[in-house]
């Protein structure tokens, strides 16, 4: 069966046939590193992450790019207002990069705990100045771009006349105009809806550069625009990103690259859909959204415990990436047990040996074994369900559980299905899905255990049950369950 992708240019899925057989360019849009990353950052980041691993194993060589935006953000993504890392630099008295740095640091400690594969270049918008100012003198040259005061804007009217400026979102001109406020009289844009490419720099801005036009700073569609373009070329396959990317980012990449180079950038646009909270959309303002490190120390009001990397990734799992993904404690709770039972089945699997009973197959049992496994990449191959895919694994683990208890021997299946469902549990927990191992299994982690399980022992032996209970207790609200065995002993697991 062939990969199909849902294409949000032509709003229906279509049949990936890649620009070069055998290889796929694929450009996503990265983080602004002014601020902690947010969840809505890691649906998409593990989105794409899961994709680029599926193209892998589907045998294809990917040149996989997610920039890093640090410079050129405006407050409130429009061309007016502070630049987000000068006005963070100015209040704590720091250079921006130092903003840059600490942010891209945090960024890359939250995608290795979620155990995100890195990109095969992570581009910095900062990195890439001379090619954002050569693809703004190229649209200039083709007139679509004019200059006001060293600062240069795109024509949006007169690219639409030309080219349908709304078509990522099947928008048009008379319904973005609505959306927008009549220029007021001191205003530079000649359009209500034209954007700049480059900004002249005020003096005092910390970050600037020169350019044709003087001093200035790229904006913030551009930077996208050049590095795609250096590092995938004119056209490449897949583009990235969130759905709340898609009205003016996206729509303005594919309005700076026909006006540019005459072509679209990109065959395939995806696009991961929103975050709601209890039913709610995602806020800071509403007070109901969360950081990464505070789902993972259970550090919110909003939380009752902590959740592992992996419960959250799982999480994510279960939904696909364009349907809207709603947080709450009971399905965190839920997907922390589904991990569990899936990867105990898979614990188990690993030891499975065919049996040397002389058997027969139960054909019945095996077909089905077979209907299940083939399943999976079915349901991939169906714009990355991957969501399916778990529906069709979960299925599978009463059998393998039936096997280990007994109740169905090994040799009821043949020896060719135990083998591919041995390699397909592999393959998309650990290889597509990148799932991890409980970090049970973490040396800090059991050597902390072995401490607080001695001191447990020395307050019963000192009949000091409330210390003994305090442990026990805060433990489990942590997501270990510290069991007592008999004979004094104890055994611990994370939930």
């Amino acid at each position: 069966m062939s990969l199909k992708i849902y294409n949000t240019l032509s709003r229906e899925k279509e049949f990936f046939i890649p620009l070069i057989p055998d290889h796929v360019g694929m450009y996503v849009c990265g983080p602004t590193v002014y601020s902690n990353l947010h969840l809505g950052n890691c649906r998409t980041f593990i989105s794409f992450d899961i994709i680029y691993r599926y193209l892998v194993y589907l045998g294809y060589k990917v040149r996989y790019v997610r920039n890093i935006t640090d410079a050129g953000h405006l407050e409130g993504d429009q061309d007016e207002g502070d630049d987000k890392f000068s006005k963070l630099a100015r209040l704590q008295k720091v250079e921006p990069m130092e903003i840059v740095q600490k942010y891209t640091l945090g960024f890359h400690h939250v995608m290795q705990l979620l155990n995100n594969l890195p990109p095969s270049i992570e581009p910095t918008a900062t990195g890439h100045i001379v090619e954002q100012i050569e693809i703004t003198k190229q649209i200039i040259t083709n007139g679509y771009a004019y200059e006001v005061n060293g600062t240069i804007y795109f024509d949006v009217e007169k690219y639409n006349k030309a080219q349908p400026y709304g078509i990522l979102t099947n928008r048009k001109m008379d319904d973005l105009l609505e959306g927008t406020r009549e220029l007021g009289g001191q205003n530079e844009k000649r359009g209500r809806l034209d954007f700049a490419l480059w900004i002249k720099a005020k003096p005092e801005h910390l970050m600037q550069w020169p350019s044709p036009w003087g001093m200035g700073f790229p904006g913030w569609h551009i930077e996208c625009s050049a590095m795609s373009e250096k590092y995938l070329g004119k056209k490449f396959d897949i583009h990235g990103g969130g759905i709340d990317l898609a009205a003016t980012h996206h729509t303005n990449e594919i309005a700076q690259s026909q006006a540019c180079y005459h072509i679209s950038p990109a065959n395939f646009w995806m696009h991961t859909n929103m975050l709601t909270v209890n039913g709610i959309r995602m806020s800071k303002s509403l007070g109901n959204g969360f950081l990464p490190e505070e789902l993972f120390t259970g550090n919110h009001p909003l939380l009752e415990k902590a959740y592992t990397p992996m419960t959250v990734r799982f999480f994510m799992l279960q939904t696909h990436y364009r349907s809207t993904l709603d947080f709450s404690n009971d399905a965190l709770q839920a997907s922390e047990k589904g991990l569990k039972r899936l990867w105990d089945a898979y614990e188990v699997l690993k030891q499975l040996e065919f049996g040397s009973e002389l058997l027969a197959v139960d054909v019945e049992l095996d077909a089905k074994v077979n209907k299940l496994i083939n399943e999976c990449d079915e349901f991939m191959n169906d714009d990355f369900n991957t969501a399916k895919v778990l529906g069709s694994m979960f299925e599978l683990v009463p059998v393998i559980n039936s096997i280990k208890e007994g109740l169905i021997p090994v040799a009821a299946i043949s020896a060719e299905t135990l083998s591919l469902l041995q390699q397909k549990f592999k393959i998309y927990l650990e290889d597509v899905f990148g799932l991890q191992k409980s970090t049970a299994n973490n040396e800090l982690l059991n050597g902390v255990m072995d401490l607080l399980i001695e001191i447990r022992k020395e307050a019963k032996a000192k009949r000091d049950f409330v210390t003994s209970d305090k442990i026990r207790d805060q433990l489990a609200e942590t997501g270990i369950n510290l069991k007592d065995e008999r004979g004094g002993e104890m055994s611990w697991e994370v939930y």
